[in-house]
């Protein structure tokens, strides 16, 4: 199979059998963690194994809808939807603010409605676009996309690995295994371009059976989870049973928590285009931002925590160089299949977290070159240095700051120190406002297009050599 310019095997509108469609679709759900912030908030809240267990399919319904509405109908590009990590601990202290298990969840519920209906608003105004156009250059997003990879790393190598449940050596064994696999498969279909389909488009999937099987004999998979599991359950639907309640302050929080959100979305989506080579549209910006809404709408009527743009996907299709939408509707169907089917959800969650792990970190990587390679060829001078470069130490300075420092400071800035994408965002903006090339658009365009001529050239090569 041939490569394209931009090294994809498959381009967004390219159609994919749906047997393969079907494979690639999971293969996206096992990489992604999305099981992760729902069973935390579910811990925050000290639910119960029936109430946690609702909870999750209804995330999971809720990924799948959120997925389904961005990739056919909205921003049209190849996005999945799933929880974020960001409104965590709004989601606990307003639900412990107003009465907890007496009321707390319908407050929550109630301010995330409003909140999401505020973003499908902001898409239809067609503020967003001109917000984006004005705000974030090539520069500035190829900063911010550097910045996704660059901030989800330690996530990876220490929440799944050396932090982890279990034993510490065991989990860098497992993850080494599982990462070994993976590059191995990378390796055969770069080499054997015959072999390329199964191997490199199949190569996450190759090493998440890999990795779970090196575990499962460690004994580190526990698989009575997944024989006490049904195989078939209905989704709690969370939001009936708890209802709704506006409260002001709530409302306000859960704002501030989507404005974070919709920033660490737009590295998302910058991360997306620079990985299948197009340009996002002013018309996809707005309907994105209603997509976006319309996910975290859909996620508080089935009573789960709201929904982004996961970045994990971008380093996916890097390694598999596969872009097609239908992959991604395919994945959307899994996340729904998964509401429903409970045994399937229980082996997913099952999966342990170094085998994610040995995945997860290979993908951060790549997402962080994804970044890098934007800002390559770019008309650069010496005050982009610093654009680029504060930003990378802000975000390395979010992510290590001591927890202590961070519970001492407002509320509001909790909530933005807690996302280090949107700490990384928002200096890349101030400091490009600040020291940035500012000439008219006409005049600045004729460099870029030069060098985007440039790496056209560039990636052909490598389509020739790779042949």
């Amino acid at each position: 199979m041939k490569r394209k310019d931009n090294g994809l095997l498959y381009g967004p509108e390219d159609k994919v059998s749906y047997f393969q469609s079907g494979l690639l679709g999971l293969q996206h759900v096992l990489a992604m963690d999305v099981y992760v912030p729902p069973l935390i908030i579910a811990g925050l809240l000290s639910m119960s194994v029936v109430q946690k267990t609702g909870f999750l399919q209804a995330a999971f319904l809720a990924c799948g809808i959120g997925t389904i509405l961005q990739t056919k109908f909205f921003m049209k590009l190849p996005v999945s939807q799933g929880p974020s990590f960001v409104p965590i601990g709004a989601v606990a202290g307003v639900y412990l603010a107003n009465g907890g298990p007496h009321g707390g969840m319908a407050t929550v519920l109630g301010s995330l409605i409003i909140g999401a209906v505020l973003l499908v608003l902001l898409g239809l105004s067609g503020i967003y676009q001109k917000i984006i156009n004005t705000l974030v250059p090539a520069l500035v997003g190829g900063t911010i996309i550097t910045c996704v990879g660059l901030s989800l790393l330690p996530s990876a190598l220490n929440d799944n690995i050396f932090k982890a449940t279990g034993n510490a050596g065991q989990n860098i064994e497992i993850a080494a295994i599982t990462g070994a696999v993976m590059l191995l498969a990378i390796t055969i279909g770069i080499r054997i371009p015959q072999l390329q389909r199964l191997f490199r488009v199949s190569s996450i999937i190759i090493a998440l059976i890999a990795g779970t099987i090196a575990a499962s004999f460690m004994g580190r998979f526990d698989w009575s989870s997944v024989n006490n599991a049904p195989w078939f359950s209905l989704p709690k639907f969370t939001s009936l049973h708890y209802g709704f309640h506006f409260s002001l302050p709530a409302i306000l929080t859960f704002i501030v928590i989507y404005m974070v959100l919709t920033t660490e979305t737009t590295g998302t989506w910058f991360a997306m285009s620079a990985v299948v080579g197009e340009k996002i549209s002013k018309k996809q910006w707005n309907q994105g931002i209603i997509g976006e809404g319309l996910s975290c709408f859909f996620a508080a009527l089935l009573g789960t925590t709201p929904m982004t743009g996961y970045s994990t996907n971008a380093g996916v299709i890097s390694i598999t160089g596969v872009a097609s939408r239908r992959v991604f509707v395919s994945a959307g169907i899994w996340f729904m299949i998964l509401g429903f089917f409970g045994k399937l959800s229980a082996f997913l969650s099952a999966v342990p977290a170094p085998v994610i792990g040995g995945i997860f970190s290979i993908i951060c990587v790549i997402i962080m070159l994804n970044g890098l390679n934007v800002i390559r060829y770019l008309d650069t001078n010496e005050s982009s240095i610093y654009i680029l470069g504060i930003p990378i130490v802000l975000t390395m300075a979010v992510i290590l700051v001591p927890s202590h420092l961070v519970n001492s400071t407002p509320q509001m800035i909790q909530y933005l120190l807690g996302s280090p994408i949107t700490i990384a965002a928002i200096s890349a903006i101030i400091l490009n406002l600040v020291m940035g090339d500012h000439r008219p658009e006409s005049e600045a365009a004729e460099k870029p297009a030069a060098a985007t001529t440039k790496v056209k050239a560039t990636n052909s090569k490598l389509a020739t050599s790779n042949k």
